[in-house]
């Protein structure tokens, strides 16, 4: 008995010295996914024009990255790489949905590389693997990763409001719809109109849905795949905005758009109510905020007007020099990062679904886990200023107003970009030369070589598609 009494005594001794374990509730995450906003769209990365006092203090409250990347300079490849963490070229979506369906004929040199119009389920998207863990998964605004049996129900969103196989509206006012641009297509935004009224502008109408479901979502952790169609085509501000931005213009200033800076401004606006809601619910402390752009800013003119400027980056979207794939990102993760932190490390969005997984210690997908992103929780944490990787590869084998197909490949502050045409590479020292003003490969003859023996060979281990010499252009 004495015997017994004694092995009690050590194993309550033992009970109470063992560490206690406290298992943290899980996080909420809301990515907040803004369309064609430039690198330096925002005031908090430079721009002199656009005030987003909003977006500023979510800056001020997060690390911002200043040399970040959207996987690609075009809208759905970077959205599938957000969505599963792998390079476009890897996915075999390297341009957006409705391009990759068109079978155009051209007298261009080249027909562009093969790319798949729709997300493929044999994919494990980051939605699915939440889903799994037992968040509730919420996709608003923007998809454009394929169509009706490809929409985000189908990729593991609990709900989809907005989401479909188009990339831009027609409209950004009520009622959202219709065919005066895009071929004159008819468009339209799927369940908003029940709760909208005349004069209701898309951006505020698709924060209304976001904060519904946000106040909707207090049981379980959620995610939130906010996803604004600003600030894309059509360049459509409100009329009173406009006009304050108007007023505001300087001469010789690169940003010349009121237009646009109205887009920009009424993003900022719905940004702060996003944050407003978090928290008025309590769940800011609770809840990682990421906000992003899908590649760099619209250099082009729409309605005779250019939509903005990359300035000081070269060229914008569709390019692979920096203006076409350079973004803001913005990291919030409580308990992780610090404060007003800045991280010059170059990041790109694949390396999202990683660091997710990472940071929110959920059981690694092992049937899908060949993925291209890198966890940048070292860097969030600030345990570390570089990351365990020395590269970045580019793959868009396509025309666009900004570019004939390309391919390019940052190693350090050496990026080299590769023309299709004619074969011609550019060689650019991004620390010397950030606006990638001139070409050094003929003074580097053999670090340009092997950058692009790098970049090829990477291209093929992946079934990269390349393009293909034209026969029509022949006749």
């Amino acid at each position: 008995m004495l015997r017994l009494a004694g092995r009690v005594f050590w194993f309550v001794l033992i009970l109470l010295t063992v560490p206690k374990v406290v298992t943290a509730a899980p996080l909420n995450v809301v990515y907040i996914i803004v369309d064609d906003l430039g690198a330096h769209d925002l005031s908090c990365y430079g721009n002199s024009l656009h005030q987003t006092p909003h977006i500023d203090r979510l800056a001020n409250e997060s690390m911002k990255f200043t040399q970040a990347y959207a996987a690609s300079p075009v809208c759905s490849p970077t959205r599938a790489s957000l969505m599963t963490g792998k390079n476009p070229a890897r996915l075999k979506m390297t341009v957006w949905h409705e391009q990759a369906k068109s079978q155009r004929k051209t007298k261009r040199p080249l027909i562009d590389g093969k790319s798949l119009p729709n997300l493929s389920h044999d994919e494990t998207t980051i939605a699915e693997h939440l889903h799994r863990a037992d968040y509730r998964t919420l996709h608003v605004g923007k998809w454009h990763l394929g169509e009706a049996g490809y929409y985000p129900e189908s990729h593991g969103f609990e709900v989809n409001i907005g989401g479909t196989l188009w990339g831009a509206p027609q409209t950004f006012f009520y009622p959202f719809s219709g065919s005066k641009h895009y071929g004159n297509e008819f468009r339209y935004v799927p369940g908003l109109l029940e709760r909208s009224e005349k004069d209701d502008y898309l951006t505020d109408r698709l924060t209304d849905e976001a904060i519904r479901l946000l106040k909707s979502s207090t049981e379980k952790p959620f995610f939130l795949n906010m996803a604004f169609h600003t600030v894309h085509t059509p360049i459509e501000g409100k009329p009173a905005v406009v006009q304050e931005y108007q007023a505001k213009i300087k001469p010789g200033s690169p940003w010349q758009n009121a237009e646009y800076a109205a887009m920009v401004a009424s993003l900022d606006e719905n940004v702060g109510r996003i944050l407003r809601t978090l928290d008025e619910l309590k769940l800011a402390d609770k809840t990682a905020v990421i906000l992003m752009s899908d590649n760099g800013g619209f250099i082009n003119k729409y309605d005779g007007k250019t939509v903005t400027s990359n300035h000081p980056l070269r060229s914008g979207k569709g390019s692979l020099y920096e203006g076409g794939i350079r973004i803001p990102l913005l990291v919030r993760w409580p308990g992780v990062t610090e404060a007003g932190s800045v991280s010059a490390e170059p990041v790109v969005t694949s390396d999202l679904y990683p660091t997710l997984i990472d940071l929110l210690q959920l059981e690694a997908d092992k049937e899908h886990n060949q993925r291209d992103g890198v966890s940048l929780k070292p860097l969030l944490t600030g345990s570390q200023k570089k990351l365990q990787r020395d590269r970045l590869h580019f793959h868009y084998p396509h025309y666009y107003p900004t570019t004939t197909p390309a391919s390019a490949i940052r190693v350090g502050n050496w990026k080299l970009i590769h023309y299709y045409e004619d074969g011609r590479n550019e060689l650019y020292d991004l620390k010397q030369d950030p606006s990638e003003t001139t070409d050094v490969s003929n003074q580097n003859p053999a670090q340009t070589q092997q950058l692009w023996d790098d970049l090829h060979g990477w291209l093929k281990s992946v079934e990269a598609s390349f393009p293909q010499e034209n026969p029509d252009r022949r006749k």
